[in-house]
Parts: C-alpha cells; sequence; structure tokens
C-alpha cells in the first residue's frame, strides 16, 4: 500500500511540476507581483519528460490498483474498511486532476482579465509599431499575461504576443506613451527584453 501512496504523490508531483512554468504567470497576477511571473521558466525543457513519467507514474498506479488480487483462503471473518486514500475513487480524483495541471497552458487565458479598451488617435501620424524580443516566456499564459500587463498603459492601439516567436508587436499613440514606457512594463512581469525595434 506504501507503494501506492508514492506513485499517487508522485504522479501528483509531476504534474504540477509539468504545469508550474505556466500556472506561475497567473499566480503572480492574482498576488499582484508580476516580477514573480519567469520564476519556473526554466521548467519549460523539461516540460515533454514530466508529462511522460506522470502518464506512466500514474499509469502504473491503474495497475496496481485494477490487478487482480491474490485471493487468501481464510476461514476468518474480516470486514476491514479500505481507507479513501486507498480506493480507486481517490486515484480516479487524482488523475483528474493531474490532467487539468498537465492541460492548463490550452485554458490559461480564461482566467486573465480582458483588456479591452478603445484608444482615439487623433492624428494618423501619432501611431506608433514596436517589437520588443522577450526572453524567458513558455506558453499562452505568459502572453496573456504581457499582454494584460501593457494594456494598462494609456495609448496602447494593439499588441500580439507570441512566446513561439518569443516577441510582442505593440502598436501605440506616441502621444500617450512611448517604447522606455512600454519596456518598462515589460520588464514588471519578470520576462527580460533582449532587443527593440521600431517597425513604423
Amino acid at each position: 500500500m506504501k507503494s501506492e501512496y508514492k506513485l499517487t504523490g508522485l504522479g501528483l508531483l509531476m504534474s504540477i511540476s509539468a504545469s508550474l512554468c505556466c500556472i506561475t504567470p497567473l499566480l503572480a497576477l492574482l498576488a499582484g507581483t508580476s516580477g514573480f511571473a519567469s520564476t519556473f521558466s526554466w521548467l519549460e525543457p523539461l516540460r515533454p519528460y514530466l508529462i511522460g513519467l506522470t502518464v506512466l507514474v500514474l499509469g502504473f498506479a491503474w495497475y496496481q490498483k485494477l490487478k487482480p488480487q491474490k485471493q487468501v483462503d481464510c476461514k476468518c471473518n474480516t470486514t476491514e474498511i479500505t481507507p479513501f486514500i486507498q480506493t480507486k475513487k481517490f486515484l480516479g480524483i487524482i488523475t483528474v486532476f493531474a490532467g487539468l495541471m498537465l492541460a492548463f497552458p490550452t485554458y490559461t487565458h480564461i482566467f486573465f482579465p480582458k483588456a479591452e479598451k478603445q484608444t482615439i488617435v487623433i492624428v494618423q501620424t501619432n501611431i506608433q509599431t514596436a517589437e520588443f524580443t522577450i526572453n524567458g516566456m513558455t506558453c499562452s499564459g505568459c502572453e496573456e499575461h504581457v499582454n494584460h500587463e501593457v494594456n494598462k498603459l494609456k495609448g496602447i492601439i494593439h499588441i500580439t504576443v507570441s512566446y513561439e516567436k518569443g516577441n510582442a508587436i505593440v502598436a501605440f499613440d506616441k502621444t500617450k506613451t512611448d517604447i522606455q514606457e512600454i519596456e518598462q512594463a515589460l520588464a514588471k512581469t519578470g520576462y527580460s527584453v533582449s532587443d527593440k525595434k521600431e517597425l513604423k
């Protein structure tokens, strides 16, 4: 039974570790400590291995739970109650939770508030676009965090963030904000800006 506890606990730990790099930006937003967001981005390269280990460990735990048990021919009357932590129901709950953790990057955007705002640009020549190269983003949660932080600034017209390309393209009204202010907003997220350039 101790091995079952260990397998279940290990499966849970692996699933949380696999998604920690994606959960941290959300936790940072909720805690109001944006700089905390990129703390576990170093785990991203390990994510496929952690996912594989989670599946293997939980699969083996289910195998242990479902394999036929040896019947002991005993004339004694035993009505031993199985603790909840040793039941299939508990293992099922852990498996579902692990699945939700592993899938977290696909639905993380629903937790971030939508920063829809209208910017009125008087003169078309005031619109400026800049591209920022950002290090440390690992999933769509990171994109949402950057999006949220930059959209707090006045004069932001549009922002496109890509963790895959490692960049953010920001269109803004240069009479209301500037590249330096946007870079400072990006720095508050905890990700580092390694390059910036004006596109037009």
